[in-house]
């Protein structure tokens, strides 16, 4: 068996990617829990900073080797175990087009959500909450927003056709954030449809955040 370890938090979207990829390919792995809110966030501490100098989540070691930020650990494993559920399509265009869409996500519309970057708008610049949710509901309702037009043109049952891809690894912890923050949904027709698609399936049940180890008990499913 695969000699896996995912350093993770249940509620981080990073780390949902990591694992919706994990549970498609069938990988057995190693749960670590690194809390990012107790004792000051167990990110920041010496052991795992060692690990991950960005003292981020998800951190995989595999054979000993450590790799960090999700987007290059879901294209490692995709290479690493090829002979399981392929996340890129063989296609160059369409393997172009599904990084386009994993990266609209993560350049351009995750990072607004982040818990150092709501930290910093509360603690540093003391911006009070009605305000931070405002700033969040205008850039991640407008990157979702770009999603659905990539949707209205690609999708089938999932973003892009009827085989799920790491585009839909990245959309679906997407949609459970911005629902955490009460971003408005409604017009995001094709968003919503893939990802009920996606929820219906095995994989996505395993990774989800309240099925976790670290899942508090209140928001356990």
């Amino acid at each position: 068996m695969p000699n896996l370890i995912l350093y993770n938090y249940f509620r981080s979207s990073t780390s949902y990617r990591a694992r919706i990829a994990l549970a498609l390919k069938g990988l057995t792995y190693e749960y670590k829990s690194v809390h990012l809110i107790n004792n000051g966030g167990e990110q920041h501490s010496p052991e795992f900073r060692k690990l991950n100098p960005m003292g981020g989540v998800p951190t995989l070691i595999h054979d000993g080797q450590i790799l960090s930020q999700s987007f290059a650990i879901i294209e490692y494993l995709d290479e690493a175990f090829p002979n399981k559920h392929r996340l890129f399509p063989e296609d160059l265009f369409k393997k172009a087009l599904v990084r386009e869409f994993c990266q609209i996500i993560n350049a351009d519309i995750h990072s607004y959500a982040n818990l150092k970057t709501l930290q910093y708008l509360e603690n540093k610049l003391n911006i009070a909450e009605p305000q931070r949710l405002e700033w969040l509901h205008h850039f991640l309702g407008n990157g979702l927003q770009a999603c659905e037009k990539i949707l209205e043109k690609r999708a089938g049952q999932y973003c892009f056709g009827d085989s799920v891809t790491a585009a839909d690894c990245f959309l679906v912890p997407m949609l459970f954030t911005a629902k955490r923050f009460n971003v408005p949904l409604d017009s995001l027709k094709n968003c919503q449809r893939v990802n009920d698609n996606c929820l219906s399936l095995e994989s996505f049940k395993i990774a989800h955040p309240y099925n976790q180890p670290d899942t508090p008990a209140e928001l356990r499913n």
